[in-house]
């Protein structure tokens, strides 16, 4: 076997003022995921533990299998808009293990507006449907939605390729769940 030689020197100038400002970009990036995947606590999700309910990403830990990894997609999804009143578009999607079988899984964040849905949830949500459909991946909906966000309602019309786009995929993502559990 042989090994791929490098010419890179890791010592020069250019490489260490690449590195720099790669080092700067992952510190923002990681700082940005932890803004979103670990709020800090608010009357919303004191409110929401205080009823006995786990929040999304909680309700998403108890449903993959143990030890098993989750690819959450698009989690800075509407990161900076409405002065980040919606994180991760207040919807938490992705690909886990249950039973030992990949699937898709879409969970309601209830903390958020009160779970409702503004137009970068609808994408995300369409988006999260339409990557299972596309790998044949059953999906599991954890809703907990208050309707759609009013500011919005503009946004969210329920037409062809809008909001009425994730009630036509999410028929044929359950056709497709419904079809595999018969065979």
């Amino acid at each position: 076997m042989y090994s791929i030689s490098s010419n890179i020197n890791t010592q020069s100038t250019d490489f260490l003022k690449n590195k720099e400002a790669y080092q700067k970009i992952l510190e923002q990036w990681r700082s940005r995921m932890a803004e979103v995947t670990n709020p800090l606590s608010n009357a919303a999700i004191e409110k929401h533990k205080q009823r006995g309910k786990l929040l999304a990403r909680d309700r998403v830990d108890q449903l993959i299998d143990p030890n098993t990894p989750f690819l959450e997609l698009s989690t800075l999804a509407a990161f900076g808009l409405h002065d980040n009143q919606f994180p991760s578009a207040g919807i938490v999607t992705g690909i886990g293990l249950v039973h030992g079988r990949e699937v898709m899984i879409v969970a309601n964040d209830a903390t958020i507006k009160g779970g409702t849905y503004m137009q970068y949830t609808i994408k995300k949500h369409v988006r999260a449907q339409e990557i299972a459909m596309e790998n044949h991946l059953p999906c599991i909906y954890m809703v907990d939605s208050g309707g759609a966000f009013l500011p919005e309602q503009d946004k969210v019309f329920p037409d062809r390729h809008d909001f009425g786009r994730f009630f036509l995929i999410r028929r044929g993502c359950l056709r497709q769940v419904f079809h595999k559990l018969l065979l």
